[in-house]
Formats: C-alpha cells, structure tokens, sequence
C-alpha cells in the first residue's frame, strides 16, 4: 500500500445486474435489496488492521455500462484488488469480464501480483446456469486468479470472497473486522515465492446451503 495512503482499495467490475452492488452492500451493511438500481459509482469504506495499525478498505462498486471509459481507467489506476464479478446465469456477462481484465493488464502491468478474484454470483439461481463452475476455473487459470462462487441473496460466501481477496494480498498480514466486532478473524499472508511453473488459481468450492443451488 503507498505510504501517503491510509486506504487499501478494492474495485469491483462487471456487466449491469449481476449483482456487484449487492455482494458489497452484503458484505458492508449485511442488506440485500432485490429491486435492481443502475450504478454509476459508489465507494463503501470498512476497517482493517494493516501491518498493526488501522486502515480503512475502501470498495468501489463500479458502473455496468461502458459509457464511462475514463472513470473505468482511472479505477484500475487507484485500486490496489480486484473482483471480477459475472452472472452464472449470463455467459454474455463473463463475456463482458475479458476486455476488463485486460485493460487491468494494460495499466498495472504484472497481474501475479496483484489481488484478483473471479466471481461467479447468483449460485442460488443454478438451474438457470450457463456458465459452469469448471468453465470460469480454467478461465481463472488462464488469468491467475482465484475463482469463487457466490450468492448475494443468501449470503453465501460474501464474507469469504473479501478474506480470500485479502489472502492473496501477499505483502503484509491483513486481518479484517467484520460488522464493527472487536474480534478480528487473521489472515496471515505469506511471503511471496517465486515459482517455475504456471501460479494456479485458488478454487474455492462450497455447495450452496438450499436445494435451489
């Protein structure tokens, strides 16, 4: 994290209503709303611990459209972790993920370094899939990243999405308070060490808690 800045910045990107604004709003205030509302861009801010000292995670929710080029840029730019999220029931919105993910390449330059996570969401809604989970970890493989499913509206592995993005921060020990509690769950980072072959993606797997997934 640069030293004049006190945050440490996530951006999510992905196409209009696969429910970016939903994991966050999930995750910072516990909420779902099932209305969908257009997001331009809002910026969501929760503690952490950061090398003993407190920082603030700032989480922006970026727009769906791609009326705003510039604004997109500028996020890649400032942000420091990134989640890619798409619709398991929209191949168009994985589609969409691709030219994304390389503008990321384009601007930060060596992506093995930097946090990213695939997200597929709405895993409660798997009888409409069509994107198989295998489909998105071997896309997950191809970028090194790490893959995850997740659904918004059952809560279901939200809070995990943002530990995992933070375990992937290599350089320092991250640990996040979650809701304002004083008890803090401690993500120990490792040391980063250089590998000979391809680095593969963190598949994370977990069955979706209702008969519906």
């Amino acid at each position: 994290m640069p030293e004049q800045s006190n945050d440490y910045r996530v951006v999510v990107f992905g196409a209009g209503g696969v429910g970016k604004s939903s994991l966050v709003l999930r995750f910072v205030k516990g909420t779902f709303r099932d209305t969908y509302i257009p997001t331009i861009e809002d910026t969501y801010r929760q503690v952490i611990s950061c090398d003993k000292s407190i920082c603030t995670l700032q989480i922006t929710d970026t727009t769906g459209s791609h009326q705003f080029p510039a604004m997109q840029r500028l996020s890649i730019s400032k942000g420091h972790a990134f989640i890619l999220v798409y619709s398991i029931t929209s191949r168009q919105s994985l589609e969409e993920l691709k030219p994304i993910y390389e503008q990321i390449c384009e601007i930060k330059g060596d992506v093995e370094s930097i946090p990213i996570m695939l997200v597929g969401n709405k895993c409660d809604e798997s009888p409409s899939r069509e994107v198989e989970s295998g489909e998105a970890e071997a896309l997950a493989r191809k970028w090194k990243c790490a893959f995850m499913e997740t659904s918004a509206k059952l809560n279901h592995n939200v809070k995990e999405l943002f530990q995992e993005l933070l375990n992937l921060e290599k350089r320092r020990t991250v640990s996040l308070q979650i809701d304002g509690k004083k008890s803090k769950q401690q993500i120990v980072c490792p040391p980063r060490l250089p590998s000979p072959s391809p680095v593969k993606p963190t598949v994370v797997r977990v069955a979706c808690p209702t008969p519906t997934c």
